[in-house]
């Protein structure tokens, strides 16, 4: 089953409709939507609110600008416009001397910041005598109220200067102390894509300032020349000195030369001596290369003979074979041998033929044998001279070797000798030539620039700028105000407005109480104030207030409601007062005084102080028509505090008074209890638990935004049901001033014809 509306907002209030819930949660949404951004109408109420403040404070600091700007000396300016010359300042290939002019950025800001130098200022100084100008002698005493100021805190810290009779300065000093300040006044400016400069000087004197600037621009082209000049000096006499020097060195490395020839025999040049050497070597070489052949072969053919066995044959030796004699004397053995075979065979031992082949056979081999070893002791012979032949080549390959060596070690000291002569001839010879081009340079002398416009005395002062002073003091003045307006509101924790009430303690307010005049503000007019008054606005905020209470629990006949505040002085017993009269025209209304430490119901009420009242009905001393009284002409009764109990918190939180107020629910319409602000006593709390509703009365633009907030959390800890803030001592007219919203109160005649009782219920309750 689907619930009704009126069922869902009765369970979001427990049990009762509330009508502020539900604003109070739109309210809610709307501010957390606000938070996170400027409010930039609050801003502009804030510098409306002290607009007169704050126009005075710009018109005071714009008389005080128009004073001192009045005061100030005026500043005359002089500009020299000077022109650098690029490309004059040509030296023939002298670029070690130093570095020539380019027209380049990095060349024209080194020559601004020698126009700035304090050399340059030092020396114009000089050349205009400028410490014996008033403006700039530092043998006057210093005026002016900084100066002034500065004499008097030296003075007083005992670091006054002692001043310097007129006939103890030197020009020196008299520059040193002017230079400061000089270059102070200096301005140089380089005009964009261009190699012109202006060169500016300020002072209140018209013509000394165009006597600066000229004098300045030529001061840094003489000084430029000068500096030049000792340059060109300085490197002309060190070329010189160099000169000499590497003269007496070509002459003594030249003289060492000849005598090392001298010394070592060399009378050709290095290259024919190195190829005739060259060329013994390598046919030594080659000569030792066929020895070593030769022995080695002969070695190998003597080691064949020697190694061969004892007892064999060494015809059969292949060295031996290639002896020419020994083949033909082995064909003639071989020839014997054959025919002392054939005669053996035919012929006996004894037979001629016989004796005379074996004679023939004998003498053959006794001519190999020799022949064999002739061959031998030949091999031998060869081998032997084929080592020394070897042993000579090598002998004289060392020794041309040798002298080879000597020869190089000779000719690479003569190497050195004459690359050291040809070293010193050459550094010589270009010395020479660059202190030639130092001596034949005409255009070293050249300036550097040249002044293009000279400066002229100004007719009119450049500063100071009065009007711009001025405006800059008032828009200062301006910032500074709206700045601290601002401030004082951020500062400002209190609820000034109704939009304040529901932004910042997120609770519905009930209405608004006007700030009443010293005549109604008195407590016994301001308490009866809704009955004598009916068509104030006053008595039309309370109606709004009453209709409230009575529109946020429709279903519940009887009503129980706490009026407390955070601090006494709230205005809260007057509001509870003149809300127990509203509520009197229609209901039986009892109003109590629940306040048993400061009681001020029966004052405001012109009531006897003494009477019997709520003390006396708990404790049951008295019956309740006693301890009541009755407002003629109207449905109201008041029941005093009564007899102050000595400690009247266990007075509200005993059973006792919790029934007493049971019984009187049943016997009046609405019960409304004045009770103690919140952060004083806990009175306030416990009567909140009894009650159906709170009633909160704050203090516009007194009571801190914090304490509101902290006074309904502890009423609601307390089970306490807030019904709503009343926002009182609010002045409209000011609050239509600022912020407009309240601008409807003037302009109906809000306040002066009124409005019915009737039609004002409905009004209020249709506006809150």
């Amino acid at each position: 089953m689907t619930p009704s509306p009126m069922s869902a907002a009765t369970g979001a209030s427990g049990g009762r409709w509330n009508p502020f819930a539900e604003q109070n949660n739109q309210a809610s949404q709307a501010t957390d939507g606000e938070d996170g951004g400027i409010d930039l109408l609050e801003l502009w109420r804030s510098i409306t609110k002290r607009k007169w403040a704050i126009l005075g404070l710009v018109l005071v600091v714009g008389m005080l600008a128009v004073a001192v700007a009045m005061s100030m000396t005026p500043i005359y300016r002089a500009t020299a416009v000077v022109m650098f010359e690029s490309g004059k300042a040509q030296v023939v290939s002298i670029e070690d001397v130093y570095a020539g002019s380019s027209g380049n950025q990095t060349y024209l800001a080194t020559q601004l910041e020698i126009v700035r130098s304090r050399e340059v200022a030092l020396k114009t100084v000089t050349a205009l005598k400028l410490w014996d100008h008033p403006a700039f002698d530092p043998r006057l005493p210093a005026s002016g109220p900084m100066a002034t100021l500065t004499s008097s805190v030296k003075g007083w810290l005992g670091m006054a200067d002692q001043p310097l009779d007129s006939a103890q300065w030197t020009p020196e000093q008299l520059a040193s102390a002017v230079v400061g300040r000089f270059q102070a006044s200096v301005s140089v400016e380089l005009l964009r894509n261009s190699q012109i400069a202006r060169i500016s000087f300020e002072s209140s004197d018209p013509v000394l300032a165009a006597r600066a600037a000229n004098q300045l621009a030529q001061m840094f082209i003489e000084n430029d020349l000068n500096a030049r000049y000792e340059m060109t000096r300085k490197a002309t006499n060190w070329l010189q000195e160099r000169v000499t020097d590497l003269k007496d060195k070509v002459l003594q490395s030249e003289r060492a030369l000849q005598a090392f020839r001298e010394r070592s025999g060399i009378i050709s040049s290095q290259g024919a001596t190195q190829s005739g050497s060259s060329s013994q070597l390598e046919g030594l070489t080659t000569r030792l290369i066929d020895a070593r052949l030769r022995r080695t072969d002969a070695e190998t053919a003597y080691s064949q003979v020697r190694n061969a066995p004892k007892g064999a044959d060494l015809s059969e030796i292949p060295a031996v074979m290639r002896a020419p004699g020994l083949a033909e004397a082995k064909r003639g053995q071989q020839e014997a041998e054959r025919k002392f075979s054939e005669i053996a065979q035919r012929y006996g031992f004894e037979h001629p033929r016989h004796v005379a082949a074996k004679a023939e056979l004998e003498a053959s081999k006794a001519s190999l044998k020799t022949q064999l070893d002739t061959t031998v002791a030949s091999i031998k012979r060869e081998f032997e001279a084929a080592q020394l032949v070897e042993r000579e080549i090598e002998r004289t390959l060392g020794q041309a070797r040798s002298s080879v060596q000597t020869l190089n070690r000779s000719e690479f000291e003569l190497g050195v000798l004459q690359r050291e002569v040809e070293s010193n001839r050459e550094m010589y010879n270009m010395f020479m030539t660059r202190a030639k081009e130092t001596k034949s340079t005409s255009d070293l002398q050249s300036p550097i620039a040249r002044v293009v416009d000279p400066a002229l005395a100004p007719s009119s002062p450049v500063k100071p700028q009065k009007s711009l002073i001025v405006l800059a003091a008032m828009l200062v003045a301006l910032a500074v105000g709206v700045g601290a307006s601002l401030l004082i509101d951020q500062l400002d924790k209190t609820l000034k407005t109704a939009d304040d009430v529901e932004r910042k303690l997120r609770v519905p307010l009930l209405t608004t109480l006007p700030l009443l005049n010293k005549t109604d503000a008195r407590r016994a007019t301001s308490a009866r104030l809704f009955a004598e008054q009916p068509n104030s606005v006053f008595a039309e905020a309370i109606r709004t207030a009453r209709s409230g209470v009575l529109l946020s629990a429709l279903d519940e006949p009887h009503r129980m409601v706490v009026v407390t505040s955070s601090l006494p002085g709230e205005g809260k017993s007057t509001f509870a007062v003149n809300l127990a009269l509203a509520h009197a025209q229609t209901q039986n209304t009892l109003l109590i005084d629940g306040d048993m430490r400061r009681p001020s119901v029966a004052k405001s009420l012109d009531l006897t102080p003494t009477a019997v009242g709520l003390s006396n009905f708990v404790a049951g001393s008295k019956p309740l028509p006693d301890c009541v009284q009755h407002i003629e002409g109207t449905r109201l009764f008041v029941m005093p505090s009564g007899p102050l109990p000595p400690n009247p918190l266990e007075l509200i939180s005993s059973k006792r008074f919790k029934e007493r107020m049971a019984e009187l629910g049943a016997q009046f319409d609405m019960i409304i209890i004045d009770s103690p602000p919140v952060e004083l006593v806990s009175d306030a709390l416990m009567l909140s638990s009894m009650a159906t509703g709170v009633i909160y009365v704050t203090k516009a633009m007194e009571t801190a935004t914090p304490m509101v907030a902290r006074g309904l959390e502890r009423v609601r800890r307390a089970d306490g049901q807030v019904l709503g803030v009343v926002l009182n001592h609010f002045d409209f007219k000011r609050a239509s001033k600022y912020y407009g919203d309240y601008s409807g109160y003037g302009k109906y005649g809000y306040g002066k014809k009124g409005y019915g009782s009737a039609y004002g219920d409905a009004y209020a309750s249709q506006s809150t």
